[in-house]
Parts: C-alpha cells; sequence; structure tokens
C-alpha cells in the first residue's frame, strides 16, 4: 500500500480533509465517494491506482473528518461546486484531474463535468447519474408511455424510495442519530457481500448520514422539476452495476447525445461496485485513462476501450475475444466467421491447424485480426496450455463456443468400450475443459462473459441408432444447464445449443460400428445425401449463436425438427421412447 499523507484545505466556508497517494509528478485522479461514505470507500481501488497515478481524495461537507454546515442551503451544488475547485487549486493547481465519482460523489461529478470541463481530462461514474439527465429521461420515458417505458419509469421510481423518504422533516436525522450506522452495516454485507473493515462503514456514520440529508434535499426537487441541459465533451465512462438496487441501468439510454464521447462498462453487481469490485473499477479506469492520456495499451486493455465504447457504426462485438473449438470446418469456422463479422476478436481453435488457420484467416477478413491454435480437445494437458496461451498472448475471452465434436453411430452392443471413450473424451469432456477453464478466467475478471456449448437435438430425442453420440450430447446439456446455475450470479451466461440436422462434414466422418469398410462408407453416403436434401447448412446454427449470446438464452434448439423433438420430450416422452425404438440406422 502507497503511503496516504492529509492535509486540510478551506472550501466554501468548510474544512475539507483530503487525502492522497502515489507520485505527484503523474497524472492525477480524483475520486469523490457518496452517501453515507467517506473517501474511505474507495481505500481499495485507491490503493490499486496509486502506483500509476496520483490518487486524491476528500471527505465531502458534513461527511468524515469535514466540517458540517446545519442547514439545507449550504449542500447546494453551487458549495459542492466551490469546495471541489478549491481541492483542485490546492492539490493540483493548473493541470486537468481524471475525475471518478460514486454515489452522489458521481450525481456532483457529472455537474462539474458539465460546467467546468476544463478542469477534467475523463470522467468515470458510478451509480450516480446527472439529476439534469435523469429528469430528461423521465419526461422522454412518460412521453411514449409503452408497457415497457411505464415499467422502467416505476421501477426507478420504486429504486428512489430513500430520496422521497429524505425529504421528511426530522425524521431521517432522528433515525441516524438513533443508531441506524448498524442495521446500514448488516444490509451492506448481506445484499452485496461487503463486510464491514477499518474505515468502512465509518465511525462517523451516524453523523454523516444526518448531515449529508442535506443533500438531497437542497438538489434533488430543484434539479428533477426544472432540469437544464447539461452536455460535456469529457471523456466518460459509465460503470453500470446491473444489480443496483438504487440506479437502473436503464437510466444511461439517450446519454449518447449529450455525452458524444461515451464508453458503458455493464457489471453484475450490486451498487457498492468500488468495495465488491475494487480489481475491476480499477481497472477499467488505468484503461480509460490510458486510452485519453495516450499512453501504451496491452491487446486485452484496447479490446476493453473499443467495447466499452458507444458511437455510431459499433458493431456488436467490437472489442469483444471469441474462442471457437473445432473451429476449422462447419458450425466452428460459421460460428467464429458470424462473430468476426460483428467486430469480434476469434481465436479459432482446431485438432486441424491448417484449417484453424484459413479459419482465423477469413474471421481476419470480416473483423479484427484472427488466431489460430491446434488443439486436442480431449486432452486435458492440451487444454490447459491452450487455455493458459489464450490468456497470455490475447486476454479473458469475453465468448467461448465448445463446439468440436464426433459423431458416432450403431448398436449399443456393437459400440466398444474405445468407442465410448473417444466419444465422452471429445464430446463431454472437451466441453468440460472448455468450460471449466474459461469460465474460471471469466470468474476472476469479475467482468462477466458468455460460455456456449454445442449439444444436439440427440439429447432430447432418444434412439437405438445412436447410444454413445446421444448420451454425451445429453450429458453436454445437463452440465450446461448445472454449469449455468453456478455462474448466472457472476454475470456470466451459459447456452446449450440443440442443431437437428444440419448440412457438415460430420456425417463423412462419422463412425458406424459394427460396420465393415465399405458398409461404413455406403451409410456415411446415405446419410451425408439425407442432410444435404434437408439443406440447413452451419450458418443457420451460427446466426442462433450468436443470438444466444446476445439475449443469454439457455437452451437453443435449431432446425425445425429440433424445436419439435424438444417439445415433445417435455410433453410426451412416452411418444419419443416409442419413436427411439425404430431402427432408422437402416
Amino acid at each position: 500500500m502507497t503511503a496516504v499523507t492529509s492535509r486540510r484545505v478551506r472550501g466554501d466556508g468548510v474544512d475539507l480533509a483530503v487525502y492522497e497517494q502515489g507520485d505527484r509528478s503523474r497524472p492525477t485522479v480524483l475520486l469523490v465517494h457518496g452517501y453515507p461514505d467517506t473517501h474511505a470507500v474507495w481505500d481499495e481501488v485507491a490503493g490499486r491506482l496509486a502506483g500509476r497515478f496520483h490518487v486524491v481524495r476528500y471527505d465531502l461537507r458534513g461527511a468524515g473528518a469535514s466540517s458540517r454546515p446545519s442547514g439545507r442551503r449550504h449542500y447546494a451544488f453551487e458549495h459542492l461546486m466551490a469546495d471541489m475547485r478549491a481541492v483542485l487549486d490546492a492539490v493540483v493547481p493548473g493541470r486537468a484531474v481524471h475525475l471518478a465519482g460514486h454515489d452522489w460523489g458521481s450525481i456532483q461529478a457529472w455537474e462539474a463535468v458539465c460546467t467546468m470541463p476544463e478542469r477534467f481530462a475523463s470522467f468515470t461514474s458510478i451509480s450516480g447519474p446527472c439529476l439534469d439527465h435523469v429528469a430528461h429521461w423521465t419526461r422522454r420515458t412518460l412521453a411514449r408511455p409503452t408497457p415497457s417505458n411505464l415499467k422502467r419509469a416505476a421501477g426507478q421510481a420504486v429504486r428512489s424510495w430513500y430520496i422521497y423518504f429524505f425529504q421528511t422533516p426530522v425524521l431521517p436525522e432522528l433515525l441516524w442519530r438513533a443508531g441506524m450506522s448498524r442495521p446500514f452495516a448488516r444490509a451492506l454485507k448481506v445484499g452485496e457481500g461487503v463486510a464491514a473493515r477499518e474505515g468502512h462503514p465509518a465511525r462517523t456514520m451516524g453523523r454523516d448520514g444526518a448531515s449529508g440529508v442535506g443533500l438531497y434535499r437542497a438538489n434533488m426537487a430543484r434539479r428533477l422539476s426544472r432540469p437544464r441541459d447539461r452536455r460535456t465533451d469529457v471523456p466518460t465512462q459509465i460503470i453500470v452495476p446491473t444489480r443496483d438496487v438504487f440506479v437502473s441501468p436503464h437510466l444511461v439510454g439517450g446519454l449518447a447525445g449529450r455525452v458524444p464521447n461515451l464508453s458503458l462498462r455493464p457489471i453484475a453487481a450490486g451498487h457498492w461496485v468500488p468495495r465488491s469490485h475494487p480489481d475491476a473499477v480499477a481497472r477499467w479506469l488505468a484503461e480509460h485513462i490510458a486510452g485519453v492520456e495516450g499512453g501504451p495499451l496491452t491487446a486485452a486493455e484496447s479490446r476493453g476501450l473499443r467495447r466499452a465504447k458507444v458511437g455510431p457504426g459499433r458493431r456488436p462485438f467490437d472489442g469483444s475475444l471469441v474462442v471457437v473449438t473445432g473451429a476449422g470446418s462447419g458450425i466452428g469456422r460459421a460460428t467464429a466467421l458470424a462473430f468476426a463479422e460483428r467486430g469480434a476478436e476469434v481465436v479459432a481453435a482446431d485438432l486441424d491447424l491448417a484449417t484453424a488457420q484459413r479459419t482465423a484467416e477469413l474471421a481476419g477478413l470480416l473483423g479484427p485480426e484472427g488466431h489460430a491454435f491446434k488443439v486436442d480437445v480431449s486432452d486435458p494437458t492440451a487444454m490447459e496450455d491452450f487455455a493458459k496461451s489464450v490468456l497470455h498472448d490475447h486476454g479473458v475471452p469475453d465468448v467461448v463456443v465448445n463446439n468440436a465434436g464426433i459423431g458416432m453411430a450403431g448398436s449399443f452392443f456393437d459400440h466398444t468400450d474405445d468407442d465410448w471413450r473417444k466419444v465422452l473424451d471429445v464430446n463431454l469432456w472437451g466441453v468440460i475443459h472448455g468450460s471449466r477453464l474459461f469460465a474460471a478466467q471469466m470468474v476472476e475478471r469479475g467482468q462477466g462473459g458468455h460460455i456456449v456449448n454445442t449439444s444436439s437435438a440427440a439429447a432430447f430425442t432418444p434412439s437405438r441408432a445412436l447410444p454413445a453420440y446421444a448420451t454425451s450430447k445429453a450429458a453436454v446439456l445437463m452440465l450446461s444447464e448445472c454449469l449455468r446455475a453456478e455462474v448466472k450470479g457472476k454475470g456470466i451466461g451459459v447456452s446449450a445449443v440443440c442443431p437437428g440436422i444440419v448440412n457438415t462434414n460430420i456425417t463423412r466422418t462419422s463412425r458406424f460400428v459394427g460396420q465393415d469398410g465399405d458398409e461404413e462408407a455406403r451409410s456415411q453416403e446415405r446419410v451425408a445425401r439425407a442432410y444435404a436434401r434437408r439443406n440447413f447448412g452451419p450458418d443457420g446454427v451460427a446466426e442462433e449463436i450468436v443470438a444466444a449470446v446476445r439475449r443469454d438464452r439457455a437452451v437453443v434448439p435449431v432446425t425445425l425438427e429440433a424445436r419439435l423433438g424438444y417439445a415433445a420430450s417435455r410433453a410426451a416422452p412416452g411418444l419419443m421412447r416409442l419413436l427411439a425404438r425404430l431402427d432408422v440406422g437402416r
């Protein structure tokens, strides 16, 4: 931890407690806390930034070690802006700083970047929208009272319950002074998993909460009822906690028209993101600042900035890293190209390196440069090395498509132990390896992601002709459901895509056990002709995979027969067992 020094700065009629860390010759980051916090809410983030930046924090008037003026008028925006100017003039005179605010700190930071933009090189907002933007958003939403718009407006109205309560005379102050700090700390631990530690919640919270009510009384009603046309050209990123119980993610709607240099960073987290996800916040701040300052960026940082950027011409997966196994042909290649066409940087992996290289080349023609890897998904050591190489060379993937698979048909009694082992090693263990290794990377990064596992309609349509294949794909479907349940809370989606009859080269490479060479060749040719007559290509599956990621769909039957089979397996399992007895292999 870099040493923290403190000083007193005279603000607009108040004394402000100011805290600094890091080398003062480096770019300055000003972190502004919210209500009912103090500067200490930023401790973890500040500690991570201080090695690269000069980090400044201060207790707002009415909080922590700063003065506590009485009367709501002393908490109006004009006084808060004067305090911030005083801090900037005392600590970094004449230099533009990188501003970040959380909760009320972000609300007043919006006021700052809109009224004195020359003081700031960049801005990061967390869980604290501009009040003027909120007012305009509310009016725009209610002007078109569709069910979805009314739901969004009502959702934010419910989230804002505390604002209405704070307009009540005397009662909020009495509750804070009566000991509301303790239940507040318990709610923080239970609701967001943020345990109390030294400095947060602050020992002064009772007094801070009572004084800080003035922030809401002095500014909320006045600004929301008479909003101004606030705009800023300061490069702005908004970290959007999707589980914030106080601020709706929908409030970012329409901001691009008022903030032309805008980036969005969604994160599966609650309101107190600086405490619950300090690594992600610090990383995004550093990336944003490096992008503004023009500093050197790693490939992962550069992708992160592209992914967050909002603007015209942006493709859905710009800045995303997508890994596809079995990418040398068929569904794998079509999927890699579909993501590349939408802006993704693709890692194409296949047992056949030459075909993976060709897919990577084609992906590079549609999007960013593609990358090829040779890997045997059934080999746990090879998959470990592959996952480490992707992480080292390109960063954590945003989407992983575990697609590699093989086909096998024939009677159960004709399947040998080696047949079963081969099918399960590729079709099931390959998915297990890919899911385990890359999901672990996504969880550690803390920024979400998506895993797609290629199952099959055979997973829910039993057949006497496909015992090993259907078993492997059914296991993939259940694995996907189990994994989805575990990682959903970490912002990671999992989809099981279940193609039906798709015209790929798997029909010509599938084994038909129990048959000699000539019989097997004839069976492969017969099935290939049948699949070709069905005339549903891998591109259709790829489109469904992309849609599954964008919509976070759990189970995706592809093709009409797959959808009918899935519905029948749930509605009429007895019929499916009867159909399974048909000998379709002859």
